[in-house]
C-alpha cells in the first residue's frame, strides 16, 4: 500500500537533488493549486511528487478517461462500418492474364492477430513501467507513463480507422476473397479504358471478408505496435539516460532498442501472411511513431533533452525550464539509473546541460541583471564547489543557473546501474 510513499527525511539543500520535505499537502495545493508559495519558500519547499487519494486522482484524470472512452467508441464504430469509397480495380486482361498478381495471394491466417498486436503494445510497456517503479517509486511518474501510452495507442487507432474507412486499399489476398464472376477469355464488360475496370459488384465472396480486404491502408497492426513500443523506447531512454551526459553501459542501448525490434517484427509479419502491402506497414509505422512522440511530450517535460525527459508534467502548473533543481518538484530521482549522479542526492552535476540548451541565462555565467549582485550574489554554477549552483543574495530568494562542471561520482560506486 505504501509502495509509492516516500520518506520525509530532510535533504541537504546544497545538493542537486534537494527536493525538500515530502509531507502531504491538500490536493489543490499539491496538484492543482498555485505554486507561488512553493517558489518563495526556497530549496526546502514541499514537492508535488506525492501519492494522491483515489478521489484526488480521479478528479485530475476523469476528463482524460472520458475522452479516451469516447474516442474508443468512435473508433470501434468506424471499424465496424462498411468501406465508404467505391473503389475500381482491374481483374483480367483480354488474354486472361491477371492485371495485378500482387493482389491474388491466397487468404491465410494472421501470424499476429490485431488483438494480440494491441495487447503486446500495451501490456509489455505497462509491465516495464511497473518494474521501473521498484526504484523510481513515484505515483505520478507511473500515472503519466500509462496515460501517455493510452494517448498514443487510442489516438493512433482512431486515426488509422478513419483512413481505412475513407481511403482504404486492396489487401494482397483481395482477388481470392472477392472471387470475381469473370471468365478468362470472355469479353470485358467493365468500364474505363478497354472496359477492364470493375467494382465490388462483381465479387461473389463473403461480404464481411470483402469489406476487410478493401481496407488495407494503413496497417492497424503497425500503428498499435509502433505507438506502444516507440513510446516505451522513449521512456527507457529517459529513465536509463542512454543519451545523456555520461557513457552508459552497452546493455542499456540494447534494452532501449528492443521495443523497436519488437514493433518491426510484428509489422513485418504482415508481409509474410499477405495481409498488408509494404506501404501499408510503412504508413502505419509512421502514424504510430508520430503518436508515440506526441503523447510522450504531453506527459513528460522533454523528449530528447536528457536533463528533463524523465520529469512527469503536472496537469495545472507549468514546469520551469532552466531554473535549476528547485523547479523539478521532487522528481529529481525519477530515473532508474543511478550512474553519474542521476537519481541520488549527490547528483550535483547531473542536470548540467550543454551550450544552447534551455536555460534562464548563459552557461557558466550569472543571470543578466539578477538581483542581489555583490556579496552573496549568484555565481557561475557554484561557489568554491560548496553551494551547488546557488547562494543567497541579501533580501532575495535563491536563483539557479546551470553551470558546466565535471560530473561527480555516484554514492553507490561503479556497480550502480
Amino acid at each position: 500500500m505504501n509502495f509509492f510513499s516516500r520518506r520525509s527525511a530532510a535533504v541537504d539543500p546544497n545538493t542537486a537533488n534537494a527536493t525538500g520535505t515530502r509531507e502531504k499537502r491538500s490536493f489543490r495545493q499539491s496538484i492543482m493549486g498555485d505554486r507561488s508559495n512553493e517558489r518563495n519558500a526556497g530549496p526546502r519547499a514541499n514537492t508535488w511528487n506525492t501519492r494522491p487519494t483515489f478521489g484526488q486522482w480521479l478528479k485530475a484524470t476523469w476528463l482524460d478517461i472520458l475522452t479516451m472512452a469516447v474516442m474508443g467508441a468512435i473508433g470501434l464504430g468506424i471499424y465496424e462500418a462498411h468501406p465508404a469509397p467505391t473503389r475500381s480495380f482491374p481483374v483480367l486482361f483480354q488474354d486472361g492474364q491477371i492485371v495485378y498478381p500482387q493482389f491474388a495471394y491466397p487468404l491465410r491466417n494472421r501470424i499476429v492477430p490485431i488483438w494480440l498486436s494491441v495487447l503486446l503494445g500495451t501490456l509489455i510497456p505497462i509491465f516495464i513501467f511497473l518494474c521501473m517503479q521498484i526504484r523510481i517509486r513515484s505515483f505520478w511518474d507511473l500515472n503519466n507513463a500509462i496515460l501517455g501510452l493510452f494517448y498514443a495507442i487510442i489516438t493512433g487507432a482512431v486515426f488509422q480507422v478513419f483512413i481505412k474507412w475513407l481511403i482504404g486499399g486492396l489487401r494482397p489476398h483481395f482477388l481470392s476473397v472477392c472471387k470475381p464472376a469473370i471468365q478468362p477469355g470472355a469479353a470485358n464488360t467493365g468500364n474505363g479504358y478497354m472496359n477492364i475496370m470493375y467494382d465490388r459488384s462483381i465479387c461473389t465472396g463473403d461480404t464481411d471478408t470483402i469489406d476487410d480486404s478493401l481496407e488495407s491502408f494503413p496497417s492497424g497492426h503497425a500503428v498499435a505496435a509502433y505507438a506502444g513500443f516507440v513510446y516505451l523506447y522513449l521512456y527507457l531512454n529517459a529513465k536509463l539516460k542512454v543519451w545523456s551526459n555520461y557513457h552508459p553501459a552497452y546493455w542499456k542501448l540494447i534494452a532501449t532498442y528492443t521495443p523497436i525490434l519488437g514493433a518491426t517484427l510484428i509489422s513485418g509479419s504482415l508481409t509474410i501472411d499477405q495481409y498488408h502491402n509494404w506501404y501499408d506497414v510503412l504508413a502505419g509505422g509512421i502514424i504510430g511513431t508520430i503518436m508515440a512522440f506526441s503523447a510522450y511530450r504531453m506527459v513528460y517535460a522533454s523528449v530528447w533533452d536528457f536533463r528533463f525527459n524523465h520529469i512527469p508534467l503536472t496537469r495545472h502548473a507549468p514546469f520551469t525550464y532552466g531554473a535549476g533543481p528547485s523547479a523539478w518538484d521532487g522528481f529529481h530521482d525519477a530515473t532508474f539509473t543511478r550512474k553519474a549522479g542521476w537519481g541520488v542526492e549527490q547528483g550535483n552535476g547531473a542536470w548540467g546541460g550543454a551550450p544552447g540548451d534551455a536555460s534562464s541565462g548563459p552557461r557558466g555565467t550569472p543571470f543578466n541583471g539578477a538581483p542581489g549582485t555583490g556579496p552573496g550574489h549568484v555565481t557561475n554554477g557554484y561557489t568554491n564547489g560548496a553551494t551547488n549552483g546557488l547562494t543567497y543574495g541579501q533580501g532575495h530568494r535563491p536563483t539557479y543557473n546551470i553551470g558546466r562542471r565535471p560530473v561527480p561520482g555516484t554514492k553507490n560506486g561503479t556497480d550502480a546501474v
